[in-house]
C-alpha cells in the first residue's frame, strides 16, 4: 500500500501535486468559514453531566436563560475628579447604562478575508447594574454579550461598545474601566499581538535558516515550507469539517495546536525524506532522479507510517477521556497527522520526482564526497564509549526527572498581563470589593417535583452561607420566573481562579450547602473555582485511564514495525525517561523558578502525548536504520556507528525544527499554552539529541544484534549476499551542520 502510494505520486508528479493545491485552498476555505462556530470557550461545558458545577451550568441556562457562549464583562464608572459618587450620580449612571442597553452595537467591516466567511456579532448587549463600592469610589456595571469570544468579530464589537460607553460617561464626567472575560482576552491579545507577530516570523525564519544550512538550496528550503502549508490548510479544514458535520465542539487551543504539530512533523518528514534522497542521487548519478524518489519514499515511507500512527494511536487515546476538552483533542490531532501521512505518501515524493537534482540548486554537494563531519565523529564515540553515553543520559534525564518531587497541578487560567487597563481596573476593584466580586460562584437551587421556592425557605442557607470563613459577601436570592430554581450568588475573598477558591469549594462551601439544604429541593455550586474543582477530578481519572492505554497502543506498533521484543521495550523505556525528565523540568522552572502554583492541569496528559508520539518518530528513524545497517555483514557496533553517521543530521535538523515550532507557543498570553509550547520544545530536544542521537544507539551498541531479539538482522546476510540498497558506499552527507 505504501509503495502503491508513493510510485504512483512519483510516476504522476504534477497531477498529485494540482490535486493537493485545490484541496489545500478549498479546505482551508472550509476551516476559516466555521472555526468559530465549532470551537467552545467555556471549559465547563466539557465537563461530564454527573460533575455537580455541569449540573449547575445546566441550570443557568434552562432556568435564568445564562447562554452557554455569554460572555460577562465588568463595567466599572467612577467620577472623573476622584471624589464619591452621589445619588445623583448614580441616576445619571443608571438611566446611561439603560440607553447603551437600548443600543445596538454594529461590528464594523474587517478586512480579515471575504465578508461571507465571517459571521456578523452584531448585537445589543444586556447591562445591568451591579454593586457600589463601601466608600461609593465607583459603581459597578454587568455587560453580557454572545458570541464565541475568540472570534475576532465579537472582540470588534467589544471594543465598539467600549468605545461608547468611554464617549458616553465622559460626557457626564465620569471615567470607565472594563475587566474580566472578554475584556481581559482582548486587552491580552492586543498586548501580545507584536509578540505573537514576531514569534511567527521567526520561527518560520527559523525553519528556512536551518534549511538552507543544511542543504545550501532555495526549493530544499522554501518547498518543505509550501508543501507543510498546503497540507496544513488541508487538515484543518478537515478537522473544522467533521466537527461541524458531527456537532462536536473543539476546544479553543486545538486550532492552534493542530497547526503546531503539523509545521513539526510535517517539516521533519519532508526532512528525513530530503536528507535520504540526497544520499541515494549521490551514490547513483546514473539513476534517474524519478526512479531514486520512489525507492527512497517506499523506504522511508514506512518508517514515516510507523511514526505517523504512533502519534494518531497515542492521541486517538484521549478518545476515552471524560473531561470533554481531553475527549475532542485526541480524535483532532489524529485525523490532522493521517492527513499529513496522507501527503508525506503522496504530495512530498510527488515534489521530489518533479524537481529531481534541481531540488538542492544551487548546492554542489551531489558532486563531491561528503565530510566525516562532527556526526561520523560522534557515531565513532557510541561505538567506542556506549556505556559511558548510556550513564551520562541516564544521569542527566535522571536529574531533570527529580523536579517531579513536590510537582503540582494549577487549574487557573489567567493570563492577562498587569500593565492592561483590564489588570488596571480588576486591582482597583479588588482594594474595594471582595477579589471575587467579579466572578462568583452561584448556589443554584431547583425544587423537587414542579414546587416553587421561597425567599424565607432559602434564608438558613444563605445565613450558612455568610458564616463560612473566606465568603466574603452572599448576595441576594434571586428567582426563576416560575419559581421552581433559585440562585444564590457567593463572592469569595480570594482569587476564584486559584487554589485558595478551589479548596473553599470543595470543602467548605459544598459541605455547607449540602448541610443546609432544604428538605424537597436540591442544591448545586457552579462558578469558575467549583468548575476547575470538578475539572481537576475528570483530569486525575482520565491520567490514570488514558496513560497505560497509550503506551500499551504505542508500544504494540513498535512490536510491528521492529519485529521485535526487546528494543520496543527499551525504546519505550527511554521515551518514559524523556518524559519524566521534561516533566521535572518544567516543574523546576514554573513552580520552583517562576513560583507559579503548579504546572497546568493539562500538561502531564498532552506531553506525554506529545513526548511519547513525536520523540518516537526519532527513535523510529534511527532504530530503523540501525536495523537496516545490521543487516549487512560486520560488527554489530560499526552498524551502529554508520547508523548514527547516516541518521544524526536529519535527526538534529528535525528536532531543533520541531522544537522551533512548539517554543513559538511559549509567547502565548495563555500560561497553560506556554508552558506547552516550553515543556513540549524541550522534551523534543531531549528525545532528538539525548535519546535518539546517543541514548538508543549506545545501548544498541552494547548489546549488539541481541537487541532485535528473537530475530537478529545479518545472519542471512552472509548467505545472501549485500543488499542492493545498502551496498552503496556511505554517501549520506554526515557534517552536522546544526546542533
Amino acid at each position: 500500500m505504501i509503495r502503491a502510494l508513493t510510485g504512483f505520486s512519483t510516476r504522476n508528479p504534477w497531477k498529485v501535486i494540482a490535486v493537493w493545491a485545490v484541496l489545500g485552498i478549498f479546505l482551508t476555505m472550509v476551516g476559516q468559514a466555521l472555526i468559530y462556530r465549532v470551537t467552545e470557550t467555556q471549559t465547563g461545558d466539557f465537563l461530564p453531566a454527573k460533575y455537580d458545577s455541569a449540573a449547575a451550568l445546566k441550570i443557568a441556562e434552562e432556568k435564568f436563560g445564562v447562554k452557554p457562549d455569554a460572555n460577562a464583562v465588568t463595567l466599572l464608572v467612577a467620577r472623573s475628579d476622584g471624589k464619591p459618587l452621589t445619588a445623583a450620580d448614580q441616576r445619571r449612571i443608571g438611566a446611561e447604562a439603560k440607553e447603551l442597553g437600548r443600543r445596538r452595537v454594529t461590528m464594523p467591516k474587517s478586512d480579515d478575508g471575504p465578508a461571507i466567511l465571517q459571521k456578523d456579532y452584531s448585537q445589543t448587549p444586556r447591562i445591568n447594574p451591579a454593586m457600589v463600592a463601601p466608600d461609593r469610589s465607583f459603581e459597578l456595571l454587568t455587560v453580557a454579550l454572545t458570541g464565541n469570544s475568540t472570534d475576532p468579530g465579537l472582540e470588534s464589537v467589544f471594543r465598539e461598545l467600549r468605545k461608547d460607553a468611554t464617549t458616553e460617561f465622559a460626557d457626564l464626567g465620569m471615567r470607565t474601566g472594563f475587566t474580566g472575560g472578554l475584556a481581559d482576552s482582548v486587552d491580552t491579545a492586543d498586548a501580545e499581538k507584536t509578540t505573537s507577530t514576531i514569534a511567527g516570523i521567526l520561527t518560520f525564519g527559523l525553519i528556512l535558516l536551518l534549511n538552507v544550512l543544511v542543504f545550501r538550496s532555495v526549493l530544499a528550503a522554501i518547498l518543505p515550507l509550501l508543501a507543510v502549508v498546503i497540507t496544513g490548510g488541508a487538515a484543518a479544514g478537515t478537522v473544522v469539517g467533521a466537527a461541524a458535520l458531527t456537532g462536536i465542539k473543539l476546544d479553543t487551543s486545538t486550532p492552534q495546536l493542530i497547526n503546531v504539530v503539523l509545521l513539526g512533523i510535517g517539516i521533519d518528514y519532508f526532512l528525513f525524506l530530503l536528507f535520504r534522497f540526497r544520499e541515494q542521487l549521490r551514490a547513483r548519478p546514473e539513476q534517474h532522479h524519478r526512479a531514486v524518489a520512489a525507492e527512497v519514499t517506499g523506504r522511508v515511507g514506512t518508517a514515516i507510517t510507523s511514526a505517523a500512527l504512533t502519534i494518531v494511536a497515542a492521541f486517538a487515546t484521549l478518545g476515552v477521556a471524560s473531561f470533554g476538552q481531553f475527549r475532542v483533542l485526541g480524535p483532532a490531532i489524529a485525523i490532522a497527522v493521517l492527513v499529513m501521512l496522507l501527503a508525506s505518501l503522496t504530495l512530498m515524493p510527488a515534489l521530489l520526482a518533479a524537481a529531481g537534482r534541481r531540488m538542492f540548486w544551487p548546492s554542489r554537494a551531489l558532486k563531491r564526497a561528503p565530510h566525516e563531519g562532527s556526526a561520523g565523529r560522534f557515531g565513532a564515540l557510541v561505538a567506542r564509549r556506549p556505556l559511558v553515553l548510556v550513564l551520562a543520559s541516564v544521569a542527566l534525564l535522571g536529574a531533570l526527572a527529580a523536579g517531579t518531587v513536590g510537582m503540582r497541578m494549577d487549574y487557573g487560567q489567567s493570563g492577562t498581563p498587569g500593565d492592561t487597563a483590564a489588570a488596571t481596573t480588576a486591582a482597583e476593584i479588588s482594594r474595594a470589593l471582595p477579589a471575587g466580586v467579579s466572578d462568583p460562584t452561584t448556589v443554584y437551587v431547583t425544587a423537587d417535583n414542579g414546587g416553587t421556592l421561597t425567599r424565607s425557605g432559602l434564608g438558613a442557607l444563605s445565613h450558612a452561607l455568610g458564616q463560612v470563613k473566606g465568603v466574603g459577601k452572599v448576595g441576594g436570592t434571586s428567582f426563576a420566573q416560575d419559581r421552581t430554581a433559585a440562585r444564590i450568588d457567593l463572592y469569595l475573598t480570594v482569587d476564584p481562579q486559584s487554589q485558595k477558591a478551589r479548596d473553599l469549594v470543595s470543602g467548605p462551601v459544598r459541605s455547607t450547602v449540602t448541610a443546609h439544604t432544604p428538605d424537597g429541593t436540591q442544591a448545586h455550586v457552579g462558578g469558575t473555582a467549583a468548575i476547575f474543582t470538578d475539572v481537576a477530578d475528570a483530569v486525575d481519572h482520565d491520567l490514570k485511564i488514558v496513560f497505560p492505554v497509550a503506551a500499551a497502543l504505542v508500544a504494540l506498533i513498535l512490536f510491528m514495525l521492529l519485529r521485535s521484543l526487546l528494543a520496543p521495550v527499551i525504546l519505550m523505556i527511554s521515551v518514559g525517561l524523556g518524559f519524566a525528565a521534561t516533566l521535572g523540568a518544567s516543574a523546576l522552572v514554573f513552580q520552583h523558578v517562576q513560583g507559579k502554583p503548579g504546572v497546568s492541569f493539562t500538561l502531564p496528559l498532552v506531553l506525554f502525548l506529545f513526548v511519547v508520539a513525536l520523540g518516537t518518530d526519532y527513535n523510529i528513524l534511527i532504530s530503523d536504520r540501525i536495523r537496516e545497517e545490521m543487516e549487512r555483514p560486520g560488527p554489530a557496533r560499526a552498524a551502529v556507528a554508520r547508523a548514527v553517521r547516516h541518521t544524526a543530521p536529519a535527526i538534529a535538523t528535525a528536532g531543533l525544527v520541531l522544537a522551533g515550532s512548539f517554543g513559538s507557543l511559549a509567547v502565548n498570553p495563555a500560561p497553560a499554552t506556554q508552558q506547552i509550547g516550553f515543556a513540549t520544545a524541550l522534551g523534543i530536544l531531549l528525545s532528538a539529541f539525548v535519546l535518539s542521537i546517543a541514548l538508543v544507539p549506545a545501548l544498541a551498541a552494547l548489546l549488539g544484534r541481541g537487541i532485535w531479539w528473537p530475530v537478529r538482522p545479518g545472519r542471512s546476510a552472509h548467505r545472501q549476499g549485500p543488499r542492493h540498497d545498502t551496498d552503496a558506499p556511505a554517501t549520506e552527507p554526515d557534517r552536522m551542520t546544526v546542533g
